[in-house]
């Protein structure tokens, strides 16, 4: 159905005629629907699949402009790893991984699909998208290999790696083939590429698994890969927490999580801001603290999955929680860590600059 069109003459396309009746307190309410259009503060979305699980996009002009209009700066934008299969016994073609039964696959493409929408950029645009890798299967000792090649076959596009996903709930269960999980072997040169290159790694692995809620059940799997590459910049979207995903004394974990690995990120992106951190939209004072804390190990997004209109709504949802931070946190979770994590990454790996780093053990 096509909307109306207004005419400039119109009063629809003006103020509403019976807006001179509205109370006071009616007319802060539309202020406050007027600023849905985006966050008060201007960010960088560092979690923007820009493909659904058909592996279609509305492309990144699209995106840009919904960028705009939502008052975000940047944006860390990948595909979806997984394509969702429509099964000759399904009569209505699934758009999301939860709309049936059919499985989900590895769909490799998803990364030209990136890349091509950030050739058809201009230069000044494509400064504002930084695009990352995920297209792979993370259980296959090969996937270094088609990350190699996407940085062969589009050089200057790629920032980093993910976001990569590993257990997630009912999406692990309908995926084809080995469970993912963070200690597997097949990651391993993965990460060493990342870290050889200084190159963020996103990943989503629940911390525990769906109605299991009296202890974190893949925290081990998660401090492994930590203790085995103590130098990636991992960042742990979501911190954890999935769909019936909990745990206890989450917030110290978390905490004790940051405290102990020093490269170790997280984002606040999906259900844990609005379910742990930001309930009912008030702000937790002991996320408060944390965020203040490691204020320079935290990033914000969307996590919108080819529906760029919803980015304003979803990251306005964030102002709440903003305003009650100094200036500096909020401008580092905002705008600073997600620059400094993606923002100097290009032609990383074309040109071969691998980062020396100081040794872990120096000499006495």
């Amino acid at each position: 159905m096509k909307e109306p069109i207004l005419d400039e003459s119109s009063s629809c396309a003006h103020e509403p005629p019976f807006q001179e009746g509205l109370s006071q307190e009616n007319l802060e309410g539309m202020e406050v629907l007027e600023r849905l259009s985006g966050p008060k503060y201007p960010m960088i979305d560092a979690h923007v699949h820009v493909v659904n699980f058909t592996q279609n996009t509305p492309g990144f002009k699209n995106l840009l402009s919904y960028m705009d209009r939502a008052n975000i700066q940047k944006a860390a934008v990948f595909g979806l790893p997984l394509m969702k299969k429509w099964s000759e016994t399904e009569r209505e073609a699934p758009e999301y991984y939860l709309d049936d039964d059919t499985a989900c696959y590895y769909y490799s493409f998803t990364d030209g699909i990136v890349a091509e929408e950030y050739k058809k950029l201009s230069s000044q645009e494509q400064e504002r998208i930084y695009p990352l890798i995920c297209g792979f299967n993370p259980t296959d000792r090969y996937a270094l290999d088609h990350i190699k090649r996407m940085y062969q076959f589009y050089p200057g596009v790629f920032r980093g790696i993910g976001e990569i996903f590993l257990r997630h709930d009912d999406l692990t269960l309908l995926t084809d083939g080995e469970v993912s999980r963070m200690n597997n072997k097949a990651l391993y040169p993965i990460l060493e590429f990342a870290v050889d290159y200084d190159l963020p790694v996103l990943i989503h692995n629940n911390i525990s698994t769906t109605w299991i809620a009296d202890y974190p059940k893949y925290l081990p799997e998660l401090e492994m890969m930590l203790t085995e590459f103590p130098r990636a910049k991992i960042v742990f979207c979501h911190c954890g927490i999935s769909r019936r995903v909990h745990a206890p004394f989450y917030k110290k974990m978390i905490r004790r999580l940051l405290a102990q690995y020093p490269e170790f990120l997280i984002d606040y992106s999906w259900i844990i801001f609005d379910e742990i951190i930001c309930p009912n939209g008030i702000p937790d004072p002991e996320w408060i603290d944390l965020t203040e804390q490691f204020s320079t190990r935290i990033l914000l997004g969307s996590d919108v999955i080819g529906n760029f209109h919803k980015m304003g709504v979803i990251n306005h949802r964030y102002t709440a929680f903003l305003d009650t931070l100094s200036e500096e946190t909020r401008n580092n979770i905002c705008i600073a860590n997600a620059e400094r994590l993606f923002g100097g990454t290009k032609n990383r790996v074309e040109t071969k600059q691998k980062k020396i780093y100081p040794s872990l053990y120096p000499e006495v």
